[in-house]
């Protein structure tokens, strides 16, 4: 197998989580974000990085809120977010990236990437 072969393969696919591990609620509002990167139905990384967005969601416009958001899902090359929801507006822009949506995330958070996963099979 070609390395690029390998690289169409791993799929990234972030969620907004808890403290504990949860998945968290609402998407534009999230403290906390993790980075699933998978593969055949599993995850092979997971990387939990502090964002803020719950701190900065209401400073400034809505539209620099979203291109702050758009700017973490390119520089992360991102596929795939699984969210409980978020609004109308950003899910617009998230699909004007051709970046994928699965809504309904809860309980624990790497088995909502799973569950994800498995529902874009």
């Amino acid at each position: 197998m070609t390395e690029n072969q390998m690289e169409r393969e791993l799929m990234i696919l972030c969620i907004p989580v808890t403290s504990d591990g949860l998945a968290g609620g609402g998407w534009g509002r999230a403290h906390k974000i993790a980075l699933a990167t998978a593969s055949d139905g599993k995850i092979l990384d997971w990387q939990e990085l502090d964002v803020g967005w719950d701190d900065l969601h209401d400073q400034g416009t809505e539209g620099a809120h979203h291109s702050r958001v758009a700017r973490f899902l390119i520089d992360h090359h991102v596929e795939v977010v699984v969210a409980e929801h978020m609004g109308d507006d950003m899910a617009q822009m998230i699909g004007k990236l051709k970046i994928r949506i699965s809504f309904g995330a809860h309980g624990d958070a790497r088995a909502s990437v799973l569950t994800a996963l498995e529902q874009l099979e």
